[in-house]
C-alpha cells in the first residue's frame, strides 16, 4: 500500500535528478563543442544490470542514450549487460559509478530493492 502511495513522489524525484544530470551532461558536450581542442575521454564499458525486469533494462538504455555524451550500444549477448559508450568521464570507474547511480535511482523510482536509498 505504501508503495502505492510514494511511487508517484519518487518518479517524480527521479526526474526532477535526471533532468539536472542532462543539463550537466549537456553543459560538458557544449564545452566541448564550443573551446578549442577536445576534452572527451571515450570509452567503452560494461554495465551490469541488477535487479529489474527487461522494461526496467530497457528504460534504463533510453535514459543513458538521452544523456549527452553516452550511447547504449547494445546488449551483451547471452549476458545481463549493457555495452555504453561514454565521452566525458575520466576513467571506466567514473564511468561505472555514474552509470550505477542512474540505475539504482530508476530501480528506487520503479520500487524496486535494488534501488538508491
Amino acid at each position: 500500500m505504501t508503495d502505492i502511495l510514494t511511487r508517484p513522489l519518487r518518479v517524480v524525484a527521479f526526474l526532477t535528478w535526471f533532468a539536472g544530470q542532462i543539463a550537466r551532461s549537456a553543459h560538458d558536450v557544449l564545452g566541448d563543442v564550443l573551446t578549442p581542442g577536445s576534452s572527451a575521454t571515450p570509452r567503452l564499458v560494461r554495465l551490469p544490470l541488477t535487479g529489474g525486469s527487461r522494461t526496467a533494462a530497457a528504460a534504463l538504455g533510453a535514459l543513458i542514450t538521452m544523456t549527452p555524451g553516452t550511447l547504449t550500444l547494445g546488449v551483451v549477448d547471452g549476458q545481463d549487460v549493457l555495452l555504453v559508450h561514454s565521452m566525458h568521464h575520466a576513467d571506466d570507474g567514473m564511468a561505472l559509478t555514474a552509470l550505477h547511480d542512474l540505475q539504482a535511482r530508476l530501480l528506487h523510482a520503479l520500487g524496486r530493492s535494488e534501488g538508491h536509498t
